[in-house]
């Protein structure tokens, strides 16, 4: 398993857009194949960050996923949301692998 860890500089003033952008983007993981952990939004401190988490079974799917971009129509709406707002400023991608807690059999 891949995780994808999006980190957004985003514009406070346009929370709302940012907060459309990243529920269509949370379909579009979940519809082709990833499982999307939510948007991480400001909250208390600096109110200028957002954070994205989703991940995909492997790096090769997560590949297949961003081969979408720019020619399926819902990827391209999400983008024209982010675009036409200005909600984000920038945003920089790290790819992680999640060591995740060993639950006890019941």
């Amino acid at each position: 398993m891949i995780t994808c860890v999006v980190e957004y500089v985003i514009d406070p003033s346009k929370i709302d857009a940012f907060e459309r952008f990243g529920r269509r983007w949370m379909e579009l993981v979940d519809l082709h194949g990833g499982t999307h952990h939510g948007y991480f939004l400001p909250a208390e401190g600096a109110s200028d960050k957002a954070l994205a988490l989703f991940s995909f079974p492997s790096l090769a799917a997560y590949e297949e996923y961003r081969g979408l971009f720019g020619t399926d129509p819902g990827f391209i709406e999400a983008d024209r949301i982010r675009d036409e707002s200005g909600c984000v400023l920038r945003h920089e991608r790290t790819f992680m692998r999640p060591m995740l807690p060993v639950r006890p059999e019941q």
